[in-house]
């Protein structure tokens, strides 16, 4: 008797094994050194991908440390950014992931955040810096998109974020014409905020630290209210694989993009500060 017990023991130990490693998931890479940021659980701070890293695997390199996010595709090169490494367009493909976690659907307020380093205006008609690729219906194919547009000289950045609601109401907060932003594009590092407060339906751009002093308004609408059900994708340094996205283009070969974050708030001036000043 006592030897079937032992038996049935083993048994089932080889049993729970076996299972246990069946229902691994393989088809990601190992979780590594990453960087990370200091964020609460639930915190403002919903997407962050610092492309810092430096190994083989170009999946690893463009985790998003707020959930070990792994993208589904990067297909870009890396090279030294604004804090240890950045992505580099190649004009052609983009890093693709699946979503960007919970920001969509906590955004009534928000800020995008990013580094970028760019020589002159884009060489189509638009270069993507990012896009929430969406099933809503909107002509764009999308539920956000943030793109820099063509300008009449080098030193002329036509900067847009088109923002689409739930009921596929859109606006477009953009810099343009007499409110372009010059001596963005000069092959150096910038650093871009973009922040949307809910309370006053008003944007505004922070540049290398300091606001742009021509916000952009959403009239009256508050609240982002984006749909959250209807994103199929999240792209940085390009835009989606959508028939409706062809006057656009990826981020151009030999410009970069380093540390990346979507916030689910209005940042504040000194917290935009605090970014810049310490190549965050």
């Amino acid at each position: 008797m006592k030897h079937t017990n032992k038996y049935r023991q083993l048994f089932f130990l080889l049993a729970l094994s076996i299972l246990v490693a069946s229902c691994q998931k393989l088809d990601r890479p190992g979780l590594g050194n990453y960087p990370k940021d200091a964020n609460p659980p639930g915190g403002p701070l919903k997407f962050f991908a610092a492309f810092d890293g430096t190994t083989s695997n170009s999946l690893l390199n463009a985790v998003d440390s707020i959930r070990a996010n792994f993208p589904s595709n990067n297909p870009l090169q890396s090279a030294p950014g604004i804090s240890g490494q950045s992505i580099v367009g190649d004009g052609t493909d983009f890093v693709k992931y699946a979503g960007a976690n919970d920001f969509i659907s906590t955004a009534g307020s928000f800020t995008i955040s990013f580094w970028e380093k760019r020589n002159g205006i884009p060489k189509g008609n638009s270069a993507f810096f990012f896009c929430f690729a969406s099933s809503n219906g909107y002509w764009a194919g999308a539920s956000m998109l943030g793109l820099f547009d063509w300008g009449t000289n080098n030193d002329s950045a036509v900067l847009k974020i088109d923002c689409i609601d739930a009921n596929v109401s859109d606006n477009w907060f953009q810099w343009a014409g007499a409110t372009a932003v010059h001596g963005i594009m000069d092959n150096q590092w910038h650093h871009l905020a973009f922040v949307y407060d809910a309370t006053s339906s008003i944007m505004t751009l922070y540049v290398d630290g300091t606001a742009n002093p021509n916000t952009q308004s959403w009239g009256s609408h508050g609240a982002a209210n984006m749909d959250n059900s209807k994103i199929t994708e999240f792209d940085v340094a390009g835009n989606s694989n959508i028939p409706n996205m062809g006057w656009g283009q990826n981020w151009e070969t030999g410009n970069a993009i380093d540390q990346f974050r979507l916030y689910a708030t209005a940042l504040s001036a000194s917290d935009v500060q605090s970014l810049y000043a310490n190549k965050q």
